[in-house]
């Protein structure tokens, strides 16, 4: 395995886009073998997956009015497929580690703070959550960095619904969010492929657009454990681990968050990481996509939209370098 040192001096594996290479190395292989003819392997993959899910804490249903000006016209991806082909990095380095591994995960009590350079700091609960906007159905596309993609109806509200409440101070130029990092819950938690807990953040401009959403559900139930359990965020148009799982804390800060993929690769992922097609990754082309569930691994690849089709946000970009500040 390909070693690199850290910022801080911790040694970490080189990710393969937000998957280990040793990992991403394994699955192309299995994908081979797959293709070879192991429809077998495949099958009992898939029961395992299946049985796992179902031992998971049962879903509620969360009904919210479809917004028409949040419906990606794309087929939606099957329950099935967005359940269980995830990154949580907190429940496992594959893609069916979350769904195997989240049901230790505990939902129920689960507070959210939200502090710093506001004028109104709180606590909610995930009751208050719920209560605090009226609930919205929206269809996003999620483009994964490592090339993957996904259309799925999400249930929640605009994050900047919660920002009103608290009133930011002027000196709030950015918003971190922070992920419950539970070694007790979370079995992949203390493996040295990130440093914990995991930390995403936007600008405050980002974060007041309306296409930033506060997430609780999707396919009209409460959120699998492996999606993010409880409250997560959405952010269309960037790359998925932008949209940070299973938040406890959001907090608003002066200066750039340390986020915690730009932390342990800075070459590979910038803080923006818009999902732009004219901006590789260092190791693979961004310009084409492959659609979970509906595109086959061998079949040629759709092409990548610029801000992942969400062309209404470039107006939060003007006069930036996009190659740069990638």
């Amino acid at each position: 395995m390909l070693i690199k040192r850290s910022p801080n001096g911790i040694d970490l594996p080189f990710s393969s886009d937000i998957t280990p290479q040793a990992v991403y190395e394994s699955r192309r292989r299995f994908i081979a073998q797959m293709a070879a003819g192991a429809v077998a392997g495949g099958a009992l993959w898939e029961m395992a997956n299946r049985e796992a899910f179902a031992a998971a804490a049962p879903a509620q249903t969360l009904v919210g009015k479809l917004n028409p000006a949040y419906g990606a016209l794309d087929k939606q991806t099957p329950f099935k497929d967005a359940s269980t082909y995830n990154n949580f990095y907190e429940f496992g380095l594959d893609k069916a580690d979350p769904a195997q591994n989240a049901h230790t995960l505990k939902t129920r009590p689960w507070t959210m703070s939200i502090e710093g350079e506001v004028k109104k700091p709180m606590t909610l609960d995930l009751d208050a959550l719920l209560k605090l906007a009226p609930l919205e159905e929206r269809i996003y596309r999620l483009r994964c960095v490592e090339g993957w993609s996904m259309v799925i109806p999400w249930v929640g509200y605009s994050l900047s619904e919660l920002i009103k409440k608290v009133e930011p101070t002027g000196n709030a130029k950015y918003v971190e969010f922070v992920s419950l990092a539970d070694k007790a819950q979370m079995p992949g938690v203390g493996s040295r492929v990130l440093n914990w807990p995991y930390v995403e953040g936007l600008r405050i401009d980002e974060a007041n657009h309306p296409l930033t959403l506060l997430t609780l559900g999707m396919y009209g139930q409460t959120l699998p454990n492996q999606n993010g359990a409880p409250v997560r965020l959405v952010v269309p148009w960037k790359y998925g681990f932008k949209s940070a799982k299973s938040i406890v804390k959001i907090r608003f800060v002066k200066e750039q968050p340390r986020t915690a993929w730009n932390v342990s690769a800075p070459s590979e992922y910038g803080f923006y990481s818009n999902v732009n097609p004219e901006v590789d990754h260092p190791r693979w082309s961004q310009a084409s996509e492959r659609r979970i569930g509906e595109d086959g691994f061998f079949q040629k690849k759709r092409k990548t939209l610029m801000f992942n089709g969400y062309g209404d946000v470039a107006s939060l970009y003007s006069g930036l370098d996009l190659k740069k500040n990638f």
